[in-house]
């Protein structure tokens, strides 16, 4: 090996062992190549394992789109109050006066075709990644949580005069809840630190790229979402955490996520 990087080299024989022999000039040279001959011999780390993937994650992505679709077609038939953004939209005024449930109620409601039509496509896919990775119930919950969550902090802390309204908070809470977990997950691996922090670093880009851009972009809430949705995604995979969140039902999860919207609609129609 070392003859054919050009280091003059000569092996003997002494007795049982064998000794290496180089001119003093090289040693320094000589030593530095066998070292990097011994790194390339040792053995590559197996690949990790494949991930547990569930097979069902479309039915939260089918349930999310009906759910966007229905308060859309709801709003616009005429079929719930005509004042449903008056009574649903994030405004911070009434967030800061009690009105928490603006926080999940503005999540459902859009403006204009275009606006639902993104958040429908953004939504559906980092839905079903996540849900393939956590499971349709489970994710939805989270992402739920996350984006209300969200609301709520910028309710709270926004200019009075501030509303908005749309499920794109939920996008960046599932895009954020994906990354995290899945760099958590990667962390007792045997890869290389970049490797381990791709997916979060991916997630980040994705946010710079998405999330803040567009004349109405509400660049607070997709900032929001996606913290705190990453602060669950890295908090599930906890072993003792991800355990315990297992032994609930996927469709009990997702029953939660329901049921929390549906609270929060009928607390602020009755209003």
């Amino acid at each position: 090996m070392l003859l054919a990087v050009g280091v003059e080299s000569e092996l003997v024989r002494d007795g049982e062992e064998c000794v290496l022999y180089v001119e003093p000039g090289s040693v320094h040279e000589a030593l530095g190549q066998l070292a990097l001959y011994e790194q390339e011999r040792r053995p590559r780390p197996s690949p990790p394992p494949p991930p547990r993937l569930h097979s069902r994650a479309w039915v939260g992505c089918v349930v999310y789109c009906a759910v966007l679709l229905g308060v859309a077609y709801g709003v616009g038939g005429g079929v719930m109050r005509l004042d449903a953004f008056e009574v649903g939209e994030l405004h911070a005024a009434r967030v800061q006066s009690g009105e928490w449930w603006r926080a999940l109620t503005a999540l459902t409601l859009h403006l204009d075709p275009a606006h639902i039509a993104a958040n429908l496509g953004a939504g559906t896919w980092f839905g079903y990644l996540c849900g393939r990775l956590l499971g349709p119930g489970t994710s939805w919950m989270l992402i739920v949580a996350g984006a209300g969550a969200a609301n709520l902090l910028e309710g709270l802390l926004a200019n009075p005069a501030h509303r908005a309204a749309g499920a794109s908070t939920a996008v960046f809470s599932a895009l954020g809840l994906m990354a995290a977990y899945s760099w958590r997950e990667r962390r007792s691996l045997q890869q290389h630190w970049a490797a381990r922090l791709s997916p979060l670093v991916a997630g980040i880009v994705l946010l710079g790229w998405t999330g803040s851009e567009g004349e109405h972009t509400d660049v607070f809430a997709h900032l929001a979402g996606f913290a705190i949705g990453a602060a669950l995604g890295a908090s599930i995979a906890v072993p003792r955490l991800r355990r315990a969140l297992n032994r609930v039902p996927q469709w009990l999860a997702g029953a939660l996520a329901l049921g929390s919207l549906a609270a929060a609609w009928a607390c602020g129609l009755k209003s």
